[in-house]
């Protein structure tokens, strides 16, 4: 079963929410989950074979949240070579912003100019017609998890 670690953006604790939600999912099916918040890419690269999901809300205007700035910029400036990877990202954002989702929509650019590969599509939760945001994580993350193998 596979290794999935679990980078978490959160300001006001929804991806944080939504983060350990799917966790228990990804278990419950038989893979082995890591949160990671703080983020550090040199943890969450330490595992080779290891998916990296990220999960992140979006703050002020399309900014990442303060808590996984730190990862966005080491992978902006160590760029490590990520051929071979793979991974997910959830995120969350206010669709009332022409920002929505600006922050999961970073990173997932970045991975993928890394060399990573996206499984599946990036899952873009709006809070303002999701109530519960862990609901449409878990739609998601039920055919996401046959993907991941």
């Amino acid at each position: 079963m596979a290794h999935v670690h679990l980078v978490i953006g959160s300001m006001l604790g929804a991806a944080e929410y939504v983060a350990e939600h799917v966790a228990g999912l990804l278990e419950q099916a038989g893979h082995q989950a890591t949160e990671h918040n703080p983020a550090r890419l040199d943890e969450v690269l330490a595992d080779p074979d290891g998916i990296l999901l990220v999960v992140t809300s979006t703050h002020g205007a399309g900014d990442v949240p303060d808590n996984l700035q730190p990862f966005s910029l080491d992978l902006s400036l160590k760029k490590p070579d990520l051929a071979g990877r793979r991974y997910g990202v959830i995120a969350l954002g206010d669709s009332n912003y022409d920002t929505f989702c600006g922050a999961g929509k970073q990173l997932d650019q970045q991975l993928c100019e890394l060399g990573a590969s996206r499984i599946g599509e990036r899952l873009e939760i709006d809070v303002t017609r999701h109530e519960i945001p862990e609901d449409a994580a878990e739609l998601w993350i039920q055919e996401w998890i046959p993907l991941i193998g």
